[in-house]
């Protein structure tokens, strides 16, 4: 008999009920300290009073009233994160997968209104993900995320992950733009090869595609800057956000510039839910904490502090650890043994990880983990690396 809630989902069997800063309380009453903040979602950590406060005041004068109206939260949202970025328009969304929807209709908008609408195509690397859409899917066609889903959308191609003269070849003039993830989440912790965001920004500007970011997990200061391409020195012109921008309220963005985005006019887009007062207060508390001056600079030390132990970690663990991959509070452990394994046995040293593709471990951390708890999380890594070597 299916259960009530469709088991779409491998579950651990933990029960958490509350949650302070870096850590999830179980309802047995065990503390467990979060290296994976709802896979990269609470960036201020659980119940963060700035968050808290911002949701509550909101909630007791309007949640709700649709993009009818005019809605000030979400202007404000918007002009914070316009200021902060290379965008000049932002459409709010509800979820990372809606904004990838949102960027290939952009896309392809564009080039319809510009006389071109055979410029369809969208090439992707592989070991991405951009969501589970239909859409999505098609982009990054991996065939646990395909099997018995086809036939799948048309109009997407793949190249090796940081293959360039493979994205050269396919380049063509059916191509609308190129996306990619800085630094793939799921796919393990993959950070764009050196140059390659800045040889893509030149192939898009002498063929004329766009550039789309995907910085849904990425992005939101979790590699020390507010999004991960500004290490390249460049910029795209399309950007999807989502996850951290909430700090745990279902809340995304497509972020663009002028032109990029002349094609969506009245009618052409639309959400019932997206940049709704109550996730758009959320947001400005939350894009206001992680812009404040210094914020982004400590998540940076500490990254490099928690990247600096786990270099140890894997030294002392050679037969479990391989290596250690990412950049700030987005972190891999490169294994040795079943990704799943580690997960697991972290649940009895009462710590939190994430798995990803290629063998590795994600650690997410909320970027307000204190120094005390990174040496905490090593020091349970530790254990749950040597309780996984001795089960052999």
């Amino acid at each position: 008999m299916i259960p009530s809630v469709l088991p779409t989902y491998s579950r651990a069997p933990l029960h958490f009920v509350k949650g302070e800063g870096s850590w999830l309380i179980e309802e047995d009453g065990r503390r467990f300290l979060d290296l994976g903040s709802g896979i990269a979602v609470a960036a201020l950590g659980h119940s963060n009073p700035v968050v808290v406060d911002a949701l509550v005041s909101q909630a007791q004068k309007l949640w709700h009233v649709s993009n009818l109206y005019e809605i000030p939260q979400q202007q404000a949202l918007a002009d914070k994160l316009v200021d902060a970025t290379f965008a000049d328009t932002v459409f709010f969304t509800n979820s990372g997968t809606e904004s990838m929807e949102l960027g290939v209709k952009m896309a392809r908008k564009y080039w319809y209104e510009k006389g071109q609408p055979e410029r369809v195509e969208i090439v992707a690397f592989t070991g991405a993900f951009h969501g589970r859409s239909s859409a999505a899917i098609a982009a990054a066609p991996t065939e646990k995320m395909v099997k018995g889903f086809g036939p799948l959308l048309p109009g997407f191609r793949q190249v090796p992950w940081g293959d360039l003269e493979a994205l050269k070849s396919v380049v063509t003039d059916k191509t609308a733009a190129i996306i990619i993830e800085p630094v793939q989440g799921e796919g393990g912790i993959n950070v764009a090869p050196d140059g390659l965001l800045k040889a893509i920004r030149e192939l898009c500007d002498e063929t004329g595609t766009l550039f789309i970011a995907d910085e849904i997990q990425c992005g939101m200061g979790r590699t020390g800057r507010l999004f991960a391409h500004e290490w390249a020195g460049v910029t795209p012109d399309i950007m999807l956000v989502a996850k951290g921008i909430g700090g745990g309220f279902p809340l995304g963005a497509v972020l663009a510039t002028e032109d990029a985005a002349s094609g969506m006019v009245a009618g052409t887009h639309g959400s019932t839910y997206g940049g709704n007062p109550l996730g758009c207060a959320v947001g400005l508390a939350v894009v206001g904490a992680i812009t404040e001056p210094g914020f982004l600079e400590e998540v940076g030390r500490k990254g490099a502090l928690l990247r600096q132990k786990l270099e140890g970690l894997v030294a002392e663990n050679p037969d479990v650890f391989e290596a250690v991959r990412g950049q700030g509070f987005m972190l891999g452990l490169k294994c040795k043994v079943a990704p799943a394994d580690l997960v697991k046995a972290g649940y009895e040293e009462e710590l939190i990880t994430v798995p990803a593709a290629d063998n590795v471990v994600r650690l997410l951390p909320a970027l307000t983990l204190s120094e005390e708890e990174i040496a905490e999380a090593v020091e349970r890594l530790d254990r749950t690396a040597k309780r996984v070597a001795a089960q052999g």
